[in-house]
């Protein structure tokens, strides 16, 4: 599984992708303004509901 994170101004979304490219999972946060810490910990957030995705572990990419 690849999981893909979007790291916006606004939002930060997060996908989780099988090894055919078919979508298993997404999922979307409003992205926390101003506050480093809270941003990390929402994507890290995002990263553990999409390792939840049925699939085995793969990579994580960040854009």
């Amino acid at each position: 599984m690849r999981i893909g994170i979007d790291l916006g101004g606004t939002k930060t979304e997060v996908i989780a992708l099988d090894d055919a490219g078919e979508q298993r999972f997404r999922h979307r946060l409003p992205t926390p303004r101003e506050d480093y810490q809270q941003t990390i910990e929402t994507i890290a957030t995002l990263v553990d509901m999409a390792e939840q995705a049925p699939g085995p572990p793969g990579s994580v990419g960040i854009g």
